[in-house]
């Protein structure tokens, strides 16, 4: 074979995580080989789905060269407006604003198409990388220094690091034994894009409903992407009208904010579950993005966790390149577990409290929560700390969260 299927990192899966990770490494060490499995041709997303990038993750787009092009097509987001809506409720009281910038001039999210930061992704990646898909991994071993990565064709890839990247149903995860805990809330996610008669002014909005949040995130021009939740029965009946039915639907939730809408694609919906890795490493492996964790989308942190993943995982690699050191030691990949995991549980345990908090219609449950609300909205402190927690801007964090290069 020589060295035809020999790499020095292997990741499985190129989706805009594993995308990132690519290009990450092979911007950061000159001559690095990396090899990018997926088990379907490597292309652009079809549909009209976008995803919240937060700032901090926008400063790892920034550092590698990326952002104006995502941006040129992106919809910030400068304010957010939460309401709690119960059954039958004729006004919906606004109980929590978040209006300005994690910094001057910087929004705290912005909306990104998945298409264009797909398509912008690969452009910058080229052939930096040797993409090998459609491909099927069929098993996953380690042998001394190195990984081996079988593929269904008969191919043997090799190398000292193999990354899983391949979402939250992870095969590699399984092949190398690799348990998860959680549990399944018994609710299913709802996504679409609508247009609009009104601006949206980079307004997001959420509604709290009994059933679970209902969010209208705005993107560019007078169109929004919404993402809700629904207990699996009434799930069922929304997925099953048409685009005319569905969009009175919409807009009887929404009130008048947006004026009238029409629905631009088919719903789509999908079963909701908090899902952990009992580990973010094996012998020469590391998951990253949803292969380690799956979390309520009430936050908008499911890809913004994935691309933190990188952002660290990148770094401890480069890190141990640079000084000669083997890259896929357990050593090395204990620093990036470490680093993972406490962001990881915080996050899922805020996510998951919350859609327990938001997702009933309880009298007592509810007046406690916006008595709650309505404190943290007057305490301007707590409204930054949330903001800037929620953007993903902290301190102390890998260097691409910083803007910084590695």
């Amino acid at each position: 074979m020589g060295d035809q299927g020999r790499f020095d990192v292997i990741i499985v899966g190129g989706g805009p995580v594993g995308l990132t990770l690519a290009l990450a490494l092979t911007q950061s060490a000159r001559g690095i080989r990396v090899a990018l499995v997926d088990r379907r041709p490597l292309s652009v997303p079809r549909d009209n789905r976008a995803s919240a990038i937060a700032a901090g993750v926008r400063r790892v787009f920034e550092a590698l060269g990326v952002w104006p092009d995502m941006l040129a097509q992106a919809q910030p987001i400068h304010s957010m407006r939460i309401t709690d809506s119960g059954e039958g409720d004729i006004s919906r009281p606004l109980f929590l604003t978040f209006d300005g910038d994690v910094a001057p001039g910087e929004a705290f999210a912005h909306m990104v198409p998945n298409k264009v930061s797909t398509q912008v992704l690969m452009d910058k990646l080229g052939d930096a990388a040797s993409i090998i898909a459609p491909a099927e991994v069929t098993g996953y071993s380690t042998q001394g220094d190195l990984a081996e990565l079988a593929l269904a064709d008969g191919q043997l890839l090799k190398a000292p690091l193999i990354v899983a990247a391949d979402g939250g149903q992870s095969a590699l995860r399984g092949m190398a034994g690799i348990g998860v805990t959680g549990h399944d809330y018994g609710q299913t996610g709802l996504v679409t894009t609508i247009a609009h008669d009104l601006p949206h002014d980079g307004v997001a909005y959420e509604h709290f409903r009994p059933a679970g949040p209902f969010a209208s995130l705005p993107l560019p021009g007078n169109r929004s992407s919404l993402v809700w939740t629904e207990r699996h029965d009434a799930a069922q009946r929304y997925l099953d009208l048409d685009n005319d039915a569905l969009a009175g639907e919409i807009e009887a939730v929404m009130g008048a904010t947006l004026g009238a809408v029409s629905v631009e694609e088919k719903l789509m919906g999908f079963p909701l579950r908090l899902q952990i890795a009992r580990a973010f490493i094996a012998p020469r492996l590391a998951l990253v993005g949803d292969a380690a964790h799956v979390v309520h989308p009430i936050a908008g942190q499911g890809l913004n966790l994935g691309l933190k993943d990188v952002a660290a995982l990148a770094e401890v690699v480069i890190e141990a390149v640079r000084l000669g050191l083997d890259h896929g030691s357990d050593d090395v990949l204990e620093r990036y577990q470490s680093w993972r995991r406490l962001d990881t549980a915080s996050m899922a345990a805020m996510t998951d409290g919350l859609n327990r908090l938001f997702s009933n219609d309880v009298a007592p449950v509810r007046a406690l929560r916006d008595f709650g609300l309505g404190l943290v909205d007057r305490a301007g402190p707590v409204k930054t700390a949330l903001i800037r927690t929620a953007a993903g801007v902290s301190s102390g964090g890998p260097r691409l969260m910083s803007g910084l290069p590695l």
